[in-house]
């Protein structure tokens, strides 16, 4: 399927697995390019989910029909997710997130958009330590039930600006969110959405987060060309 971009020319869609490098690792990656994508988004699942989460899914489809790439990616190799030291290895997690962003900034249908990370539990960490080390080039974070306060070290050096996105009944990660907040110094919102828990698993919670997410990337992700 092929459509048109804002500039008149086509581009293919695309969608296919990848598999990324990441030292002697090999990490498989789901790759979503709509036709006419203005940026890409990549979700880094946490506390030994893979790519295959159901609900960073339903996040990944609500961004994908408004015209965003995403890229959903196993931070570690089946072999090694029942193992809960590398699960919380945030800093293991991060230099794996920043692997694959550089393997997609070498790639055709990538290489020119900006970039995004949607992080969920330890995965947020991870996506705000790759956020501190590669400054200018992370556009914009999101997290969604997220542990920020495992990135506490590197939370003044976040540039990008940062949405903590926490359910109200949540209440030992929405007291570790607010104290995250107070510790980014860039942009930054931490939104509650009422009667969520950890997993948003309630009626209209994760289209919430789905929508506050979207605005997020809309707000912060810059038109192609413009980087």
């Amino acid at each position: 399927m092929r459509q048109r971009t804002m500039a008149g020319q086509e581009r293919a869609a695309v969608r296919r697995e990848l598999i990324v490098p990441a030292g002697a690792r090999r990490l498989a990656g789901d790759l979503h390019v709509p036709g006419t994508a203005r940026g890409l988004v990549v979700f880094a699942h946490g506390s030994g989910s893979s790519r295959h989460s159901p609900r960073n899914r339903r996040v990944a489809r609500v961004l994908e029909n408004a015209g965003l790439a995403t890229f959903l990616l196993d931070l570690l190799e089946e072999t090694e997710a029942g193992d809960r030291r590398l699960v919380f290895d945030v800093d293991l997690l991060a230099r794996r997130l920043l692997a694959a962003t550089d393997h997609l900034a070498g790639l055709p249908e990538t290489g020119a958009l900006p970039v995004g990370y949607f992080g969920a539990s330890t995965g947020a960490a991870a996506a705000l330590i790759a956020a501190a080390r590669r400054g200018p080039g992370v556009h914009a974070v999101v997290s969604r039930g997220g542990r920020p306060d495992l990135a506490r070290a590197h939370l003044d050096r976040v540039e990008a600006p940062t949405l903590l996105i926490v359910g109200g009944r949540d209440v030992d990660v929405l007291r570790l969110n607010r104290e995250a907040l107070a510790a980014l110094c860039g942009e930054k919102q931490l939104v509650v959405v009422p009667g969520a828990t950890h997993l948003f698993e309630e009626p209209g919670a994760l289209e919430q987060v789905a929508s506050l997410a979207l605005d997020w990337f809309r707000r912060h992700l810059p038109a192609e060309g413009t980087t």
